[in-house]
């Protein structure tokens, strides 16, 4: 059957003229930036032609918010849209890279494609509705016209969410508009969507990180040292401050050979700008600029070579592949993931190897929730690394705000003072510092309490910036991941931290021997003034990147431990994930849930915490005992009781195992055997 696409656009066309509603055809402009946002994503095929959906409009609601609609036409039965197994727009596929036979075939996919285009290649359009229609004749010789309409936005972490079922454009009219609006507001991810989402966006980001990792190393031979920098800084010239500094284009590096207009000079003045409308303290700025100037300046990076410098090549991948991703992740951290990813061709000793692995989000979320943590928490980690624990704690914390509290007004400003006030970390390294403020600037924070400073040596406890500088910070709820090459095992992190909290709970996941003398006399000391409520034995959770065992050690703060508390001793090794190591995959592949993760986390918090349980896996993984004043026998096996008596079963066994031993002996004999 022949396609009647033209026969069906001319129909929709016909259907907006009749609620007087304007659009803009295939060679019509919209305005030059959604122009420019078409122009600049991939093509429905793959390549780089020009992005020309059917119909393109806009809604305008009274109070000036302006929505872009998307819509595409095809005209042969069955090709409407298509969904992936789990029924949602399939346009990428399993390994992240997108499905362009699915875009270039089907009208919801394709609308779907622009959609995406416009909000990640836009400053002003967060939002987009993307209509597909598709008609086709039928048995009975008549014109069938069938529709789905989707909403995308950044909020929403780029899934489409579909609106409502309709039967032609009318739904648009401008009478009609307060309804539509009224529905795309209420079209909230449920937590399970927001989950697969953020994983998804995991896995897209280490898959194009890893793949911009290897041509950095086998093509632009680019040091592993640089790479970190490079890409940090690359990501913040990107980004740019709306209606203050306008992100860096790729047209924008022109491979210029001087002093003050080599491609790593621009960059380094854009980067500057943003630092600077992003009201970072001044002595963050010099600090980010000094660092990042090592590797923009004052490497051979900006050269070119055939008309193109080393940072344009990667700052194109970085514009075109990862920032895209990188906006719309909410509370993702990003940087950790980049760090892990980069440092996978660092050829570093063990020890120093445990010590720079970041911890996994799902750890981290773990421990936020082991340690309670609300909208009212006050939450610091001295050893921060790129501030994932600080990252999970906020994402608890305004998600609390939001279900708790009522007025609009109130809400927004418990959100700023959690961003602002409730957060704290500290962080040695200089590189992995960066990450930590670039991490926290994207969350909406301004980074304003990442100190850059030996928490052992340089830091009192109190803000340090700000308003509320000089003062202490109040601290309730410590999360760490502490070097394990420092004394202690790295308890003596903990002891420093603890002694100035006066009350709350605390998380350490830690090489696990530590809790059994190694973390001497650190562990001992801690419990003069703090409780140790549970032991966790951990799974493999760092695969092939730390050689150590890991256990959490949970404490609530404040009050002595009594030698007749019960402490919860509880093996964890099969948390429901099969991890593997492999450098060129991402996420979906090297953590799997194969055994029902999520639900184990969930009984652990619920174990941890005296709660109901709704699963019963631990069930006979679980110790109840008591502990010394010695700090040294924290770990689950030093209580765990093997009983050694044996039973009946065991005796039978026995007994069978020799018969059948006895018979065979008697078998292999020459002389004929009398069984009595």
């Amino acid at each position: 059957m022949a396609s009647i696409e033209e026969k069906v656009e001319d129909i929709a066309k016909n259907q907006l003229n009749g609620i007087k509603l304007k659009y803009f055809g295939k060679t019509d402009s919209i305005n030059s930036e959604i122009d420019d946002a078409l122009k600049k994503a991939p093509s429905k095929s793959g390549g780089t032609g020009y992005n020309r959906p059917d119909i393109r409009l806009f809604l305008q609601t009274k109070k000036g918010r302006k929505i872009p609609v998307m819509i595409e036409v095809k005209g042969t039965k069955g090709t409407l849209v298509k969904y992936s197994s789990e029924n949602e727009i399939e346009n990428l596929k399993k390994d992240g890279t997108p499905h362009y036979s699915n875009i270039q075939k089907y009208a919801v996919n394709g609308a779907v494609h622009y959609a995406n285009a416009i909000i990640n290649n836009t400053d002003s359009y967060p939002e987009c509705i993307a209509i597909g229609i598709n008609g086709y004749i039928d048995d009975k010789a008549e014109t069938v016209i069938e529709l789905k309409v989707y909403y995308i936005s950044k909020d929403n972490l780029m899934l489409p969410k579909e609106i409502a079922e309709y039967s032609d454009l009318t739904f648009l009219a401008k009478n009609k508009l307060d309804e539509l609006i009224e529905k795309i507001d209420n079209l909230n991810l449920s937590e399970e969507e927001r989950e697969k989402k953020t994983k998804d966006f995991e896995n897209q980001i280490e898959v194009k990180l890893k793949s911009l990792n290897q041509k950095m190393h086998d093509d632009l031979k680019i040091s592993v040292g640089d790479r970190v920098q490079l890409v940090a800084g690359l990501i913040m010239a990107a980004l740019g401050e709306p209606d203050k500094v306008s992100p860096l284009q790729i047209t924008d590096l022109k491979g210029e050979n001087t002093e003050n207009r080599n491609d790593g000079k621009i960059v380094i003045d854009k980067i500057a700008d943003f630092l600077n409308e992003k009201k970072i303290p001044s002595e963050k700025r010099r600090l980010i600029i000094n660092e990042l100037s090592r590797v923009f300046i004052y490497s051979e990076l900006y050269k070119p070579n055939n008309g193109e410098s080393r940072i344009k090549t990667v700052y194109r991948t970085i514009k075109e592949d990862i920032v895209p991703i990188f906006t719309s992740a909410k509370h993702l951290d990003f940087t950790g993931r980049l760090f892990n990813v980069l440092n996978e061709w660092v050829d570093i000793p063990d020890g120093e190897r445990n010590d720079v692995v970041l911890t996994p989000r799902y750890v981290c979320e773990l421990m936020v929730n082991l340690c309670k943590v609300n909208k009212d928490s006050y939450v610091w980690d001295y050893a921060t690394g790129s501030a994932g624990f600080l990252i999970s704690a906020m994402k608890k914390m305004i998600q609390d705000a939001e279900t708790t509290i009522a007025s609009e007004k109130e809400k927004q400003n418990k959100i700023a003072h959690i961003k602002y006030h409730q957060l704290l970390g500290i962080e040695k390294r200089a590189d992995i510092y960066m990450l930590a403020v670039l991490n926290m600037i994207l969350m909406g924070d301004g980074s304003t309490n990442i100190l850059h400073k030996d928490s052992l040596t340089e830091f009192e406890g109190k803000y340090e910036q700000g308003d509320d500088a000089g003062q202490p910070f109040p601290a309730n709820v410590f999360l760490l991941n502490p070097p394990y090459s420092a004394d202690g095992k790295g308890f003596i992190f903990v002891e420093k931290a603890l002694s100035k909290m006066s009350n709350g709970r605390a998380a350490i996941l830690i090489q696990e021997n530590a809790g059994s003398g190694n973390g001497l006399p650190y562990t001992k000391n801690i419990l003069q003034n703090n409780t140790l409520v549970a032991s966790i034995h951990m799974s493999d959770i760092f695969c092939g990147k730390a050689g150590v065992q890991t256990a959490i050690y949970v404490f609530d703060i404040g009050v002595a431990h009594d030698p007749n508390n019960i402490v919860k001793f509880i093996d964890f090794s099969n948390d429901g994930y099969t991890r593997q190591n492999r450098k060129k995959s991402g996420a979906d592949v090297n953590l799997k849930n194969t055994e029902h993760a999520h639900e184990r986390y969930a009984e652990l918090v619920d174990i941890v915490l005296n709660r109901k349980k709704a699963t019963h896996y631990f069930d006979d993984c679980v110790i109840e005992d008591t502990i010394g004043l010695d700090g040294n026998d924290w770990t689950y096996k030093q209580h765990q009781k093997i009983d050694a008596t044996p039973t009946e079963e065991d005796f039978r066994k026995t007994v069978a195992d020799y018969l059948s031993w006895k018979v065979s002996t008697l078998m292999k004999e020459e002389s004929p055997v009398n069984f009595i």
